[in-house]
């Protein structure tokens, strides 16, 4: 599937997934786009849009499925078990990604170096592409993302993305809504895949946006946090370990400064104990397994090696 096997990506290897849903604005240029530049398998799956996204599709050459289910998540779960080409790149149908990024998208791949590659938008945009509240959203979920899982992603949620056979072939996709992007960067370090970002353009939308800021924001950030037990478990007591510790420094700070004023707190001095000793304990048993789970990655991600 890359040329470090020793096969060739062609063009006929390539599926274009194209999730849509009342995107007659763009539809039709980005499929346009995708048969100028030769690439001729695209596969639209329908939200079940009111407008006139399928028709337009359709006459534009590409084949076009009605998703059985509702969400973008659903969407691309469905389309996964349809494709079965050697690498397939999603992009969303509303004109906002370029398709002539594509050969940036695939070169990791076409190397060899990657099996999931993310098309960074953050870096080249059009003025009036983001909001402001999406686009300090965006750069806090991608903070939120580095912090939690330790990987240097920094746009977790483009959605112009490359996916080799193997890896679009064992994600196992839970959620059903725009929370696709997260869960899909998960299961890809989860399952010891290799992630790489390369930089793409960024434009104005075609038409109305599908996405709510604030309520597809809030769903966002709890996969995040609730991902977290795939990739590694041993991150939460990190997380709990340091906040006993802070809780445990505070109030020694201040059984110590009452101490020296005169004043005895019998009680709050073991308990300040208890937190402390508490969150050293999770803060270890947090890197114990996070080494295990880290290590146990990169162990089924050299068996893939040997096997290939």
């Amino acid at each position: 599937m890359s040329q470090s096997t020793g096969k060739i990506i062609t063009h006929n290897d390539i599926t274009i997934l194209i999730p849509t849903k009342n995107e007659e604005d763009g539809i039709g240029w980005v499929i346009d786009e995708f048969k100028r530049l030769g690439y001729n398998n695209i596969l639209v799956i329908d939200g079940h849009s009111t407008d006139r996204t399928r028709e337009i599709a359709k006459k534009k050459g590409a084949k076009v499925v009605l998703q059985s289910g509702k969400g973008k998540g659903q969407a691309v779960a469905e389309a996964f078990k349809l494709i079965d080409t050697d690498v397939v790149v999603m992009i969303d149908g509303d004109g906002t990604y370029d398709p002539n990024d594509i050969e940036m998208v695939l070169e990791p791949i076409r190397r060899g170096i990657a099996d999931h590659v993310i098309g960074n938008r953050l870096l080249n945009f059009e003025k009036g592409a983001f909001t402001r509240l999406n686009l300090i959203g965006n750069k806090i979920f991608n903070a939120l993302f580095r912090f939690m899982y330790g990987v240097e992603v920094h746009d977790l949620l483009t959605g112009y993305r490359a996916l080799t056979k193997e890896l679009y072939k064992s994600v196992e996709l839970e959620k059903h809504g725009f929370e696709v992007e997260t869960e899909l960067t998960v299961e890809t370090i989860a399952k010891g895949f290799r992630i790489a970002e390369v930089p793409i353009s960024y434009r104005k939308r075609r038409g109305r946006a599908n996405l709510h800021p604030i309520r597809d924001g809030f769903h966002i950030g709890k996969t995040i946090i609730e991902l977290l037990v795939r990739y590694n478990p041993g991150r939460y007591l990190y997380l709990l370990g340091f906040l006993s510790l802070l809780i445990g420094l505070v109030m020694g700070t201040y059984v110590v400064l009452e101490w020296r004023r005169g004043v005895s707190h019998y009680l709050m001095a073991p308990l300040t104990s208890m937190f402390i000793i508490t969150g050293v304990n999770m803060v270890i048993f947090g890197f114990i397994m996070g080494y295990i789970f880290k290590n146990f990655a990169e162990l089924k991600r050299m068996v893939r090696e040997i096997k290939e």
